[in-house]
C-alpha cells in the first residue's frame, strides 16, 4: 500500500510539473502578452499601444527576461505560496482562491451529503430486482434527470420555488453572510443532475453481483436474503460506484460553472470563468493548477479505496 501511494505521489509531481510548463508556455506567447498589455494599459487595439509603452510594461511585469528564468521564478513563487496578483479583483490570488475554494467546498459538501446516499440506495434497490417495475422506475428517473441540462434544472427550480411559491431566494450571492436557504437551489440543481450517473452505475454493478455464482449458492444454501445482500453482495457492488463518486470531485470543482454563474454563487467555477473572460492570467494559471492537483489527488484516493474494497487487488 505504501509503495502504491508513493508511486502515485511521484506521478502527481510529474503531472503537475508537465502541466505547469505547458500552462506557462501557453500564456507566454508574444501575441497573448501584447493583448494583455493593451487591456491592462487601457488601449482599444494593438495598434494603439506604442512599442515604448509595451517594452515598459514588459519590464514592469518582469517579462523581459528569458523564458526559463521567468518559469523558474514563477514555480519558485508558487512553491513559496505566492500565486500572484489578480488585476481584475485587485487582490492577491492566494487569499482570493482560498475563499472561492472554501465556498465551492461548502457547496460540494451538501451535494455529496444528499447525492451519495440517495443514488446508492436507489441503485441498490434497482439492482436487487433487475427487470422489475422497481428497477424500471428508478432507471427511468435516473436517465431522465441526467438528460436535463443543469441550466434547465436551475431555471425550472427557480421558477417553481423562488418565483412561483416564494419559498427560496432567487440568487445565492450571500451578500448578507452565509445563508443555508440560498444554498438550497444550487445544491438541488447539482444533485438532480448528478445522482442519476451514480445510481445507474450502482444499479449495473449490483445487478451483476446478484447474478454471480457465489450469491446464487448462498441463497440456495438457505441464507437469509437480507444477509446475503448486506454481507456478500453490497461490498463488491460498491467498487465501481466508489470510483465514480470520487471522480465527481473534479466535476464539482470546475464543472459547476453554469450553476455558480446562474445563482451568482462566488465559487471556484465562477472565479475561473471571470478570470478567463478578463483575462486574468495569474488567476487562470492558479485555478488550472488547483484543478489538475485535485484531479490527480482524486485518482490516488480512488486507487487506494479500490484496493480496500477489492482484496484481490490488494493481495496482488
Amino acid at each position: 500500500m505504501l509503495k502504491l501511494i508513493l508511486r502515485r505521489l511521484v506521478q502527481m509531481v510529474l503531472i503537475m510539473a508537465v502541466s505547469s510548463l505547458l500552462l506557462f508556455a501557453i500564456f507566454d506567447t508574444p501575441e497573448f502578452k501584447k493583448r494583455l498589455a493593451v487591456q491592462e494599459l487601457g488601449g482599444f487595439a494593438v495598434s494603439a499601444l506604442t512599442e515604448e509603452s509595451y517594452k515598459s510594461w514588459l519590464a514592469a511585469r518582469g517579462l523581459d527576461v528569458p523564458f526559463y528564468q521567468r518559469y523558474a521564478n514563477w514555480v519558485g513563487n508558487i512553491l513559496s505560496g505566492d500565486l500572484g496578483f489578480s488585476y481584475e479583483k485587485n487582490r492577491p490570488v492566494g487569499p482570493l482562491l482560498a475563499d472561492r475554494l472554501a465556498n465551492t467546498g461548502i457547496l460540494a459538501f451538501f451535494v455529496f451529503a444528499l447525492m451519495i446516499p440517495l443514488s446508492l440506495i436507489l441503485g441498490i434497490l434497482a439492482g436487487m430486482k433487475e427487470g422489475s417495475l422497481q428497477d424500471r422506475s428508478i432507471s427511468f428517473i435516473s436517465v431522465l434527470t441526467t438528460s436535463i441540462p443543469e441550466i434547465a434544472s436551475a431555471i425550472l427550480l427557480t421558477v417553481i420555488f423562488a418565483l412561483g411559491l416564494g419559498w427560496l431566494p432567487v440568487k445565492s450571492a450571500m451578500i448578507g453572510g452565509f445563508s443555508f436557504r440560498e444554498l438550497i437551489l444550487p445544491v438541488l440543481t447539482l444533485v438532480i443532475y448528478d445522482f442519476g450517473y451514480v445510481a445507474r452505475m450502482t444499479r449495473a454493478s449490483m445487478a451483476e453481483v446478484m447474478t454471480s455464482q457465489y450469491i446464487r449458492t448462498a441463497i440456495l444454501k438457505g441464507l437469509p436474503y437480507r444477509r446475503v445482500v448486506m454481507r456478500h453482495a453490497l461490498r463488491n457492488a460498491l467498487i465501481a460506484p466508489f470510483t465514480l463518486i470520487v471522480l465527481q470531485l473534479n466535476w464539482l470543482l470546475s464543472g459547476v460553472v453554469v450553476v455558480e454563474v446562474f445563482f451568482e454563487y462566488d465559487g471556484f467555477g465562477k472565479l475561473l470563468l471571470e478570470a478567463a473572460l478578463f483575462p486574468d492570467v495569474e488567476v487562470v494559471q492558479a485555478c488550472t493548477l488547483v484543478a489538475v492537483a485535485v484531479a490527480v489527488l482524486s485518482q490516488i484516493i480512488s486507487d487506494i479505496g479500490y484496493t480496500f474494497l477489492n482484496p484481490r487487488i490488494r493481495f496482488a
